[in-house]
């Protein structure tokens, strides 16, 4: 059965190049479109989509204004269309408000860069289609986790790989650890370019811990959090004092994704040895497996997300199936296991 989508725009010439792109797919029915956030909410209520492609800057009620309101009337999958990284503070506030991912507005430009945003816009929305309504409205946790017992640090840096949800999940798991966390968290969510910074600075807003875009050359240090930024891979490299800190790089240039998880998580091994705990949550692909396996190989750990709290169970699949996981632990819980191991 195709998915059935609605469009939310207040350009008509957008409307119907987003519909042109969409009804490339076999497997995408647009079942209407609304000129704004208002009538969207009544074209939600009486066409029922599967999901809906939301512009973020319309007149009258916003894509912001309405992810918030429609999550609470009915939770289904809602991707942002964004045109610009202009719009990266509203986008990451639609995210906060339950949407499920921001997406590259396809234009009307036939060129390479174009079939690259259409094959995005329709490989997320076959993948948000299948997203557990309960997963999406999960409310931020506001209280922290009991003090850590005081013991041996038996890893030096936690990699985590996150991808469509990941905004939602990681609001919900970086508040729970505390200011003084023994080892450095580094992050690599998929998001577009020009959004990552504008992330980071809402995260860091409710966590206890550091959170920042990553930057050449930032120090790796117990208390941080490192999201890579968006268009570049993160890894670490040892400065002249012997010291770890952050390295920035567009190799390798062959990657579906950068930053990747992969490269993220082999650097970290390469780095750290067998003192690497790997994690890998809700996302659609298999970024992180190659790196989970260079984790195994040295001795590291490596935790997945159950399928339970998943909005897309892609990447934490690949990682179970391929038996790499030593433990498939739901969100609510994942903090407390990542805290158990360090």
């Amino acid at each position: 059965m195709a998915i059935r989508t609605l469009i939310v725009d207040d350009s008509a010439f957008a409307r119907k190049v987003v519909r042109e792109v969409l009804s490339t797919s076999l497997e995408v029915e647009v079942v209407g479109a609304a000129r704004d956030g208002l009538e969207a909410l009544d074209l939600t209520a009486l066409l029922n989509p599967d999901v809906v492609v939301c512009d973020i800057q319309m007149p009258g009620l916003d894509g912001v204004g309405y992810v918030r309101r429609q999550m609470k009337i009915r939770p289904l999958p809602i991707l942002i269309l964004s045109s610009t990284p202009q719009d990266a503070e509203d986008a990451v506030s639609a995210l906060g408000a339950g949407a499920i991912d921001v997406v590259t507005k396809p234009t009307a430009l036939a060129n390479d860069g174009l079939r690259s945003v259409q094959e995005e816009l329709l490989r997320k929305l076959v993948s948000a289609a299948g997203a557990p309504a309960g997963n999406l409205t999960r409310s931020l946790v506001s209280g922290r986790l009991p003090a850590r017992p005081s013991r041996a640090t038996r890893v030096d840096i936690v990699v985590i790989g996150i991808s469509t949800g990941g905004p939602q999940a990681l609001r919900r798991l970086l508040p729970l650890f505390p200011g003084n966390f023994p080892v450095p968290i580094a992050v690599v969510l998929h998001m577009p370019v020009g959004y990552t910074a504008s992330y980071a600075m809402k995260l860091n807003e409710i966590c206890e811990m550091e959170v920042k875009e990553g930057a050449e050359g930032d120090a790796v240090r117990p208390g941080r959090v490192l999201i890579a930024p968006a268009g570049r891979h993160l890894g670490f490299r040892r400065n002249s004092a012997g010291s770890v800190v952050a390295q920035l790089s567009m190799i390798p240039v062959e990657k579906i994704h950068r930053p990747s998880a992969d490269v993220l998580f082999r650097s970290a091994s390469e780095t750290y040895g067998e003192r690497v705990l790997a994690v890998v949550m809700t996302g659609m692909g298999d970024d992180g497996l190659e790196g989970c396996s260079w984790v195994k190989a040295n001795g590291g750990a490596v935790l997945t997300e159950a399928e339970s709290t998943c909005v897309i169970y892609g990447m934490p699949r690949t990682i179970d199936e391929a038996g790499l996981s030593d433990a498939s632990v739901p969100l609510d819980v994942m903090a407390s296991a990542i805290i158990s191991r360090t």
